[in-house]
């Protein structure tokens, strides 16, 4: 098999990669080690910045995303028993955020692509990329006992953190960054109303605690916990009585308990691998990046990737220009490092360290007192959480 751009995961940001591509006649084909039910199962993020909705706009796939996504002005900080509402409208000149969940719009893309008639090859086995570093690349995968291969031009790496792209580098050409946080996050959905109409990011002496939501009737809810901590301690009446500790009185007075249907504990880490551009090979998304889920950034990253890699593949096939790809991997990093370090910035400002002293502690207080009463800094929160310009 021939094709233009071999796409490796079908995640959000390989689908809304595809998608863009087949709009601009580029033909690709995408590859997937895991079924469409499996990766419609997963539950990520639901947090998407201006420019994620763009480019879904973009990619002719966001109508139902507007239809049902929740459009969010601010976001409330509760410390010291009270809300400190942080106006995104109002500090960025009227942007803002929509709350609609990583699964729907991996539906919507995918939905889209079958319309399209694109390929997407799932449960293929042992996918591997070969010869990028030449001129001649080729992806080779399993299915049904049977070895095929796919010639093509470029390879896209979309297949997260885990996945075969960034282990086929060698070692001496790849570096990588990493910070692991001693904590992690256990994480509920429930079909209950939530508890605010914008989430709510809690400091309490007990940990940390967010209320989000995947719509007016279901709720997405977070409380920081030990590493150590095994699911099947925490029932969910546990759960609820940790998270109203941690909410202001008038908040927990609200929350709306019912059975959850998910739950997991997931680990923080920030993660980085320098560069993201092997010859004819590029990393997206978390097979790049990793940022811990405080920030809301993990998606839109992935988004921002798919921006800089589709310009440049564009302008390589319509005007002969290799501009944009050769300025990939420095256009995505210097964006990703700044996604890195408000994630970084946003989990100490809001979690409880183990070992944390008294004068750290302070020092964090002081921090959320000066960001909650002075515009500056409360506007550079806003601008990151909103999204920085691609």
């Amino acid at each position: 098999m021939r094709t233009q751009v071999a796409i490796i995961g079908s995640g959000p940001s390989g689908l809304l990669l595809g998608q863009l591509l087949s709009l601009a006649g580029i033909d690709n084909v995408i590859l997937d080690r895991a079924s469409k039910d499996h990766i419609l199962g997963r539950v990520r993020a639901g947090v998407l910045e201006e420019g994620t909705v763009r480019l879904m706009d973009e990619a002719r796939s966001g109508a139902r995303m507007h239809a049902e996504g929740l459009l969010h002005d601010g976001i409330s900080l509760a410390f010291d028993g009270r809300d400190h509402r942080i106006d995104l409208f109002d500090l960025t000149g009227g942007k803002r955020v929509t709350i609609y969940g990583q699964t729907e719009l991996t539906h919507d893309l995918m939905d889209h692509r079958e319309q399209s008639g694109m390929l997407s090859i799932n449960e293929a086995a042992n996918v591997t990329p070969h010869d990028f570093d030449g001129n001649a690349p080729r992806v080779t995968y399993e299915r049904h006992g049977v070895t095929h291969r796919i010639d093509c031009d470029f390879i896209a790496g979309c297949d997260g953190f885990h996945g075969v792209s960034r282990r086929s580098v060698p070692d001496k050409a790849i570096r990588t960054f990493e910070k692991v946080y001693p904590f992690g996050w256990l994480g509920i959905l429930a079909d209950v109303p939530p508890v605010n109409d914008e989430l709510i990011y809690a400091n309490h002496p007990r940990g940390f605690a967010l209320c989000s939501m995947r719509s007016m009737s279901r709720s997405r809810y977070y409380v920081q916990c030990p590493l150590d901590e095994k699911i099947e301690e925490w029932d969910d009446r546990r759960f609820w009585d940790e998270l109203r500790r941690r909410l202001p009185a008038h908040h927990a007075e609200r929350v709306v308990t019912g059975p959850s249907f998910e739950k997991s504990i997931a680990p923080l880490r920030s993660f980085v691998a320098e560069p993201m551009r092997f010859n004819r090979l590029f990393l997206v998304g978390d097979a790049a990046h990793i940022v811990p889920p405080t920030g809301a950034k993990g998606l839109n990253l992935a988004a921002s990737d798919v921006h800089y890699l589709f310009e440049g593949l564009r302008e390589h096939y319509r005007d002969r220009s290799n501009a944009g790809l050769d300025a990939y991997s420095q256009r995505a990093l210097a964006r990703a490092w700044k996604a890195v370090r408000f994630s970084w910035w946003m989990t100490t400002i809001l979690h409880r360290f183990p070992g944390t002293g008294a004068f750290d502690q302070k020092i964090q207080e002081a921090e959320l007192d000066y960001l909650t009463h002075s515009r500056a800094a409360a506007t550079a929160l806003a601008e990151n959480y909103v999204g920085l310009p691609f």
